[in-house]
């Protein structure tokens, strides 16, 4: 390696300065790198961090003994030191506390924070899917959550047909004789549906189921198909076809569809149809 030449513009003949060669400790100057070079790298260094926290914290998800650095690191793939490291920021930030004097940690209570913030409304989340539903079926379409032992209906898209079953908003309705309502109790053991609804019930037509034992075994046919159907149970006149599902807080929310009884038999098996497709991808969202 040389130095540079250098030219005199003196009027004098022009004399090339000497080139020598560097000594072996001299340096050569260098142009400062750009911090838009190192910025790619370290973007990617950070998205990794990122990745591999998340990976930890779901590790520790449905684990509330917590787990150790050693089988933390197992369960991510991770070297036990690059865990230490990322556990010990994350309980900096209260995202992960000490489950044990022996150093097993858990999932700690800003998390709890963090999800109260988030927008959890997950009839805004539906609604585009059971407005697609009662454009598919010309019906209206109902979504409603899971209160105690009653209903409650948060939103509903009210079908073209000038004969149709409209219901307020806000307005309650019994679980055990209506299909989202049974739809609702199939998500639960039998021994909760007792506790939550008793054995004996109202009767409101004919139709009405009365007793625990015979709410029961519709119960068990519900959870083979997945559908639940109200004929005519709450209300003379009126079927509706209903599935359910918990949300990503896990509250009961259902949709239903109630169908003036001369159309609903005309058209029951779509009906169903179309809510268990409704509740797959209802069930993709919140799987994503």
């Amino acid at each position: 390696m040389y130095r540079n030449a250098v030219l005199t513009s003196s009027p004098q003949p022009i004399k090339l300065a000497v080139m020598k060669p560097l000594a072996h400790n001299d340096s050569v100057s260098k142009e400062p790198s750009s911090p838009a070079a190192d910025e790619p790298v370290a973007s990617r260094n950070l998205v990794q961090v990122i990745a591999r926290a998340a990976d930890i914290l779901r590790a520790l998800e449905g684990v509330p003994d917590g787990l150790s650095l050693g089988q933390i690191a197992q369960k991510v793939g991770l070297a036990r030191s690059t865990v230490q490291r990322i556990t010990g920021a994350l309980e900096a930030e209260k995202l992960l506390i000490a489950a044990s004097p022996t150093g097993r940690l858990r999932l700690g209570p800003a998390l709890l924070r963090l999800a109260a913030s988030v927008e959890t409304d997950f009839a805004i989340i539906a609604r585009p899917l059971i407005t697609k539903l009662s454009n598919e079926l010309g019906e209206t379409v109902d979504f409603s959550s899971v209160h105690k032992d009653h209903l409650v209906f948060i939103d509903q898209i009210v079908g073209p047909n000038r004969l149709r079953t409209v219901s307020a908003i806000g307005e309650t309705f019994p679980l055990y004789c209506t299909a989202n309502g049974k739809a609702a109790l199939a998500e639960m053991d039998d021994e909760a549906i007792l506790r939550l609804v008793g054995r004996k019930y109202m009767s409101r037509t004919p139709s009405t189921i009365t007793t625990a034992e015979a709410l029961l075994r519709e119960i068990k046919k519900i959870r083979q198909t997945g559908i639940a159907f109200d004929r005519e149970e709450h209300m003379l006149g009126i079927c509706a076809a209903g599935i359910a599902l918990r949300d990503s807080l896990g509250n009961m929310v259902a949709v239903s569809v109630p169908v003036p009884t001369h159309r609903f038999l005309e058209h029951e098996q779509q009906i169903a149809e179309s809510l268990l497709r409704t509740k797959e991808e209802l069930q993709i969202i919140l799987a994503s």
